[in-house]
Formats: structure tokens, sequence, C-alpha cells
């Protein structure tokens, strides 16, 4: 059944293959907003606010807000702006999760925007038919045709706008349409991650006309432009999401996914993908509840399954709250007591990761048990296993959701290694309007890059999100492949009320580290009593259910990553190598609302090349 708001009707027009590639200009040639700022990490003001990774989609997004549109239609102009700017983390070719938080009901709603499975998808499709073996990973998965879901974004951008925004599709696409049209300057971490996948991009030649023109990643400084892409926007703001999932585009994205174009050259297998033009007809973005805890006075909303960002941060929190974390450091703010509650922190996000390989996948095929996830006294349950003096050995166990009641009789025993194949990338952004209205709102397309794979003409790279399945089919696994299901996602979009008010509102991307990243910046401003921009800044640790942590560099050299080591016993492992995207843990957006009606809006003051805070006004 075709999705909420699709015109009914055959499309009356297509849109004539273009075979313009991205060119490269001269500086000077750059796109500019005439109300753009300097890029910055942090902005205080009124009347709206926004936070990105990137200052063209944040400068989007204000232009919209004082236009007079609301929270919804400027997150859609940053997220069709990203798909320009940040390709490689998101863009219509991909999905993700929308929170909003409605200033007049003073409700938290959600659409899960996740990309599916393709229908005729086989168990056993990660299974290479001619040694009988799962595929490897990196190159065979990440770079192939059977690793393309369904894509999502488009209709979630639809969806949002009919529900809740004040403009039309057509209308929230403009700012980006200009942008792919004039070009965007090309920085640092666009050259660096194109320069990764150079061979992967050189596989295909409508990705390699594109992003590597001369046959190398474009130069820092430079101005790419994307026409394939403004022109397949106009045709989306012009016909609505029909001409995306269903008519030519449509077919096209299944050929590009079955058949996808490679050179002859490749030395990359590319296997082939399952997805027709029916499955993408039949796609749906599903209108869901949020999740909800209380913590220490706020009332945290996050994403319920397909996502496993909700309930794992949800149940952390129930973890912790417990222990009287604030009074560790409240006065003292030294390393010793800042290590007691980041081991906490530790501790308690190995647990929810336990419970979350144990439990969370797609609820249309698993029966996950969400409620008792985040029932506080499950949570009182599970903190029972925490030693306040030592780490525990990973990976611990899952806990018992069928027989509980928060008393500390259940002994700890040993887990099962942790099955994760989700990427560190994705893009996240957070928005808020001069009427209260909140947006967080966290898109991927997977893989640095996606699949790899430029449907041709088109301008969008499509996903590679059915990595996120187990790789090889368990009956006991909840995320195992399954035709039409929604791969187990980590992202957690999460709004944070106080007394029924916007307090806080954050995202990130990063795979699995997702879940950490918000965790841990909740932990910051909440228990360690950081203020949001040290919050977002600080070092970062992810514990996800094993035998090290891996851990920002400048985690593991710190005061307090230095006690955890020597007297808590964690074992850490670096994020990845100095000089690559890998080192750095998430690309957080956050924006505090303040007592005066002011916010603060904040973005990665350096990780990815540090982010873009906007405020519609900077004072009142």
């Amino acid at each position: 059944m075709p999705h909420l708001g699709r015109r009914v009707g055959a499309l009356t027009a297509a849109l004539a293959m273009s075979v313009t590639s991205g060119a490269i200009m001269s500086p000077a040639s750059a796109h500019k907003w005439d109300d753009q700022p300097e890029k910055k990490a942090t902005a205080t003001g009124y009347g709206g606010a926004v936070s990105t990774v990137d200052a063209d989609a944040s400068a989007a997004a204000i232009k919209v807000l004082r236009k007079g549109g609301n929270a919804v239609d400027a997150a859609v102009a940053a997220a069709a702006t990203l798909g320009v700017t940040e390709p490689y983390s998101a863009g219509i070719g991909g999905g993700g999760y929308f929170v909003y938080y409605d200033a007049k009901s003073g409700e938290v709603h959600t659409l899960d925007g996740r990309e599916t499975a393709p229908a005729a998808m086989p168990n056993d499709a990660f299974i290479d038919p001619k040694t009988g073996k799962a595929y490897n990973f990196t190159p065979e998965l990440v770079t192939s045709g059977v690793s393309v879901g369904v894509p999502g974004t488009a209709a979630t951008w639809e969806r949002a706008l009919e529900r809740w925004g004040s403009l039309s599709l057509g209308d929230a696409l403009k700012p980006a349409i200009d942008v792919a049209d004039n070009g965007f300057t090309v920085d640092s971490t666009f050259n660096l991650q194109t320069a990764e996948n150079q061979v992967r991009f050189e596989a295909f030649p409508s990705t390699s006309e594109l992003y590597l023109p001369g046959g190398k990643a474009p130069a820092v400084g430079s101005v790419l432009k994307n026409p394939d892409l403004a022109a397949t926007y106009r045709l989306l703001g012009d016909e609505g999401t029909d001409a995306f999932y269903e008519g030519p585009l449509a077919e096209e994205i299944a050929a590009t996914v079955q058949n996808p174009p490679k050179t002859a050259t490749t030395k990359l297998p590319v296997p082939k993908g399952f997805m027709t033009a029916e499955d993408l007809a039949n796609y749906e973005v599903l209108n869901q509840d949020p999740t909800h805890v209380e913590y220490r006075g706020y009332d945290v909303y996050g994403m319920a399954p397909s996502s496993s960002g909700g309930t794992t941060v949800g149940e952390a929190l129930n973890i912790l709250a417990p222990f009287e974390l604030p009074d560790l450091v409240r006065g003292k703010g030294n390393s010793k007591n800042q290590s007691d509650v980041l081991h906490h922190y530790l501790e308690a996000s190995a647990l929810a990761f336990a419970d979350r390989a144990k439990y969370v996948g797609d609820p249309k095929f698993v029966d996950v048990p969400t409620e008792a996830l985040l029932d506080d006294v499950f949570g009182k349950e599970r903190a029972c296993n925490i030693d306040p003096r030592k780490a525990a050995v990973k990976p611990v166990a899952a806990g018992y959701v069928e027989n509980y009641d928060g008393t500390c009789d259940v002994a700890p025993a040993a887990g099962e290694d942790a099955k994760d194949t989700e990427n560190i990338n994705t893009t996240n952004l957070t928005v808020s309007d001069k009427w209260g209205n909140v947006v967080e709102y966290t898109l991927t397309i997977e893989q640095t890059g996606g699949s790899g794979i430029v449907v041709p003409g088109r301008g969008f790279i499509l996903n590679n999100e059915l990595t996120d399945f187990s790789t090889v089919y368990d009956e006991a696994d909840p995320n195992r492949i399954q035709p039409g299901k929604r791969p187990r996602s980590s992202m957690s979009p999460t709004i944070v009320l106080k007394d029924g008010d916007p307090f806080l509102a954050l995202g990130s991307p990063g795979g699995s580290t997702i879940i950490t990243t918000v965790l841990q910046t909740l932990v910051n401003r909440i228990d360690l009593g950081m203020s949001i921009e040290d919050a977002v800044a600080a070092p970062r640790a992810s514990q996800r259910n094993t035998a090290n942590v891996t851990a920002e560099q400048g985690f593991i050299d710190s005061p307090s990553g230095k006690v955890l080591a020597a007297k808590f016993g964690h074992k850490f492992a670096a994020a990845g190598s100095p000089g690559t995207s890998a080192a750095e843990i998430g690309a957080a957006t956050a924006i505090e609302f303040n007592r005066d009606g002011g916010v603060t809006a904040v973005a990665e003051p350096e990780r990815r090349g540090g982010g873009s805070a906007m405020v519609v006004k900077p004072a009142r």
C-alpha cells in the first residue's frame, strides 16, 4: 500500500536523465548565503535555533525560520541541504528517525523512516553462493546492491510536513536546490572522506564522475555542484514523493540495486541486490509512540524499535538512577570523583547493550519487551550488577525480562560477545522555533559513502543499511535477516523535558556509538553538571559490552581515563588511527532551552571539522 500523502494516479511526467557530472569551480564562485555568519559551534539567542554539522545546512534552516517557517519546515530544509553537502552521511537514498515536540499539545511524536529489506530478500542473502560462506563485511557487503534497503528519507520529509509543517515539500527543498545548483565549498572532512572511499567510488562511473573529478578527491577550497540532485529535488517538489516511490525513478533505483553499474576494471565483487519497484511503492513511514523514562526529575523521550536507541539509552539511565551520582562530584569536580561517575556510566552502558543484543529488533517481526526494558524496577535490578569499585568482566549477560522485582539476588553471569556491524557514519540535526516546537532528527545512509553507488543521472548515493542485520541467520537473533524487516538501528534522537517544557534536545551519528554518545552527554550535563557546550565537547568513551572500551585518545589520556584504567580496571582501545575519520566518536548536535526563553545551540567544536550552530536572533 502506498505511503500516506501519496498522490493518486500515475506520474504525468518523468525527469529527463541527466549526464551532467559534479563540477569543480574556483572558490570565488562558491555559493554563499546572504545572511550566513561565520561557522561556529555555539550560538545563543531567541526566536528559534539550529545545530548541524554543516554551515550551509544550518543556514538553510535559519532562512526558513526567519521567513516564518516552523521547526519541521526548517528541519526538512536542513536535511535536504545535508543531502548535498554531507552526501556520504545522509540523503534521499537512506532513512532515519524523526522526533518532534509539539509545543501546543506538549506531546512528543516520532516517525520511523528506517530502510526496509526487499520482499524477495532471502534469509541467506549475505552468504556467497559461490563459496557457501558469508561475504566479508569489507569489501563485499559494504559495496553492494544486496546491502541496499528501501529508502525512507523522502517519505519521512513528506509525512513530517503533512503532519506538523507549514510549507510544501517543494518550498522546503528550495534552499537545498540552491546549494546543489550553485555548489558548496569542499572542506578537509569532505576531502578526507572522499579519499578514504576512492577505491569504492572508482567502481561506479556514476559515482566517480560526481565525486572524483579528474580521478581524485576534490581539493579543499574547491566548489562542488550537483545539478542532477537539484533536478531530482525539483521533481519531488513538483510531484511529491510519488515521483520517488513510483514511476521512472523507482524503476531506476531498483535497476541500480539489481544490477549495480560498475566498471569493467574494478576488482570489487559488488553482489547484486533484490529490491524491486514494487518494494519502493509499498514503503511505509511509521507513526510511533516515543520511548519514555524519568531520570532525576527529567522526562527523557527517544525512539522506539526498530531503533534500539530509545530503549538502550532509557534502560541505561534507569540503571544509573539508584546511584546518587551528582553527590560524587557536587562542589568537587576533581578527576577522581568524575571517574566514579564515568565508571558507573560505562558499566550501565554494557548492561543495557547486553539486553539490546538479546531482545531488540523490528517489532513487526520480534516480540520486543520494550515495557520491561524501560521499567525502572528492571533497571534497578540490573544495577545490582554494578560493582562501584571495579569493572565487570565483559561481556556481561542479559537480564531476565520475564521475571524481575528490583532486588539484588540475581548472580552475575558471563554473556556472549556482541554482534555489531553498524558503521560510524550518519548525521544529526536539532531545530527549534519561536513557538517552542522542537525537532531532533537523525538520518543516514549507513557506511561513510553508503553503498558507494550513485543512481545514474539522479545525484544521490544509495544506502548500505542492510549491513546492520546480523550477517549469519540465527532463529534466536532478533536482528536476523527477514524480508520486509527493518534492521536494528542505534540512532538515538532524544528530547528531554523538565516540568513539561523542553530542557534539552540532542542526537549524534556514529553507528552503535550513537547510543553511548547521547548517554554520555546526558551524564555529563545532568550528573557531572557540565554546561551543554562542555558536555558535547568532552572526550568520549563507548562501552558496548565488549572486553575493551572504545575511546577517543583524549579520553584515554585524560586524568579520568587514567583513573578508570588504574583504579577500576577498565581496558581501553583507541577509536581509530589519528588523522582518520574513525578516530572520533560521534558528532553531536544539541539545543538547550533556558529559563529566560532563550536557547543555547551547540555543535561539535572540532569533530568532523566542527559543526554549525545558529540562532534566529542573537538578542531579544
